[in-house]
């Protein structure tokens, strides 16, 4: 019987012919979905493409811009770093070498320490403490904008209004006007600092010692002349100074401001329009010891009663005219570094309270709950289940303070005067003096700038590397 394949057009024929000829001929049944599958995956790449390729025109600005005010200068200070301040003599690490060397760096590094070791800390403590006590007040809202409002102030702007707080004038010094005030409600100023006597008019002695005059018998009136006083600084309740009566017994006398207004007037001599000076300490001095003491009134007369017989020095003490409390030297050489630090903490703590007070918002309440149904109190939830949980917002918070603290210039350079400017300097400050600001020497300057990257580098990383740990939670 005939077997050959029926090829006569029998529907089964050709797929017959096909399996006979099997998988080696390329026309099995995968081949057709293969070449189906090569024909769809094209288009499929080239969307693929046009979107990486869309995207990276979207993100050259981005880099062009990174490139050229991150990348290209830190690859330019790195390489102006080897050369010396001309920048034509390649010197090596001589900059490096030199930054070891020179005491105001090694100050500045000192103070950069301070500043990443206290600022920081005392930022992170006073936001989480605020934020906690924030959650209890009816206006807390309210309360976080006052507090996080010196964010909107410029670094520049807040070294000026603070630059004038700590003025020591108290006059113009609001701290020293708060300090004097406080410490003279508990210790009375001297009347008059600027007083001196008026030489060879019968008193003796110096403003730190005190003045005394010659042997006096009681019964006399004596006449003590000062000069020095402003007219404006006389008590307002002062009267035209008079002599008084001698009295048997007792030392009486008038202290006065020998000046005259005007023209006129006899140096010495109690003159018509010359006031007396009230509130002057009088002393009647025996064998080196004061055996009476007075004070002057309105009109400047005193009186000494009760004396026994003998001679007597009439003594004004020297706290008549010691100079005033003047307050706390706010900017000199020992507090100008806390001071500084005192206006950082005004500007950034708002921000550390609103960022834990936002992690605070997110912590699970049962948990809160559940401790304080077992008799935790709040000090112990606090301590053992608010901060463990808040830790990794108090992490994010004080590393990015500690990348802020390293890189503060401002503040430094517009509260700092003159002559502490060396004393308070951090390395961000001294890299600014050592290229512009004087010293003209852009190479050192430069090795400054890469010591400051180097130090702002790891805790940079440390963040991104948090940041994105949450993230991928």
């Amino acid at each position: 019987m005939d077997r050959r394949p029926d090829t006569t057009g029998r529907p089964g024929a050709a797929r017959d012919s096909d399996a006979a000829r099997g998988p080696g001929t390329g026309r099995g049944p995968g081949s057709g979905r293969r070449a189906a599958g090569r024909g769809a995956a094209d288009p499929r790449r080239r969307a693929l493409r046009r979107r990486r390729l869309l995207g990276a025109l979207f993100a050259l600005p981005a880099l062009l811009l990174l490139g050229a005010l991150v990348a290209y200068p830190v690859v330019f200070s790195v390489l102006r770093s080897l050369f010396d301040a001309t920048g034509d003599r390649f010197v090596g690490a001589d900059n490096y070498t030199e930054m070891v060397r020179d005491p105001a760096t090694l100050k500045a590094l000192r103070n950069s320490a301070v500043w990443v070791v206290v600022a920081p800390v005392l930022l992170t403590g006073l936001g989480l403490v605020l934020a906690v006590l924030t959650e209890r007040v009816r206006w807390a809202t309210a309360f976080k904008l006052v507090l996080f409002l010196p964010m909107a102030v410029s670094f520049l702007a807040a070294g000026i209004v603070f630059r004038l707080a700590y003025e020591q004038d108290p006059d113009r010094g609001v701290l020293n006007a708060v300090v004097v005030g406080v410490h003279d409600a508990f210790a009375e100023p001297s009347p008059y600092p600027t007083a001196r006597a008026r030489e060879g008019k019968g008193l003796t002695g110096t403003p730190a010692g005190g003045y005394a005059t010659g042997e006096v018998r009681p019964g006399s009136a004596v006449a003590l002349p000062f000069v020095g006083v402003a007219p404006g600084a006389v008590p307002g309740d002062a009267e035209r100074a008079r002599v008084p009566e001698s009295a048997p017994g007792a030392l009486s006398g008038t202290v006065y401001l020998d000046f005259t207004p005007g023209a006129g007037g006899r140096p010495g001599a109690v003159d018509a329009r010359e006031k007396g000076l009230p509130g002057m300490t009088v002393e009647a001095v025996r064998d080196g010891r004061a055996v009476a003491e007075t004070r002057t009134a309105a009109d400047g007369s005193f009186r000494l009663d009760g004396l026994a017989e003998g001679s007597y020095r009439l003594r004004v003490p020297a706290g008549n005219f010691a100079a005033g409390y003047g307050g706390v030297d706010w900017l000199g050489p020992s507090l100008v570094t806390p001071a500084v630090i005192g206006a950082y903490l005004w500007v950034w703590t708002g921000f550390s309270m609103v960022l834990i007070g936002a992690g605070l918002a997110a912590l699970p309440r049962d948990v809160l709950e559940a401790a304080r149904v077992d008799g935790a109190n709040e000090r112990q939830i606090f301590r053992r289940i608010t901060v463990p949980l808040l830790a990794p917002v108090l992490t994010v918070v004080f590393v990015t303070l500690v990348i802020n603290v390293m890189k503060v210039f401002d503040l430094v350079y517009v509260i700092a005067p003159g002559p502490v400017q060396e004393e308070a300097n951090v390395l961000a400050t001294r890299m600014w003096l050592v290229s512009f600001g004087g010293g003209n020497d852009q190479g050192l300057g430069s090795a400054l700038s890469v010591l400051l990257l180097l130090l702002v580098v790891p805790a940079m990383v440390f963040n991104i590397r948090r940041f994105r740990k949450g993230g991928s939670r």
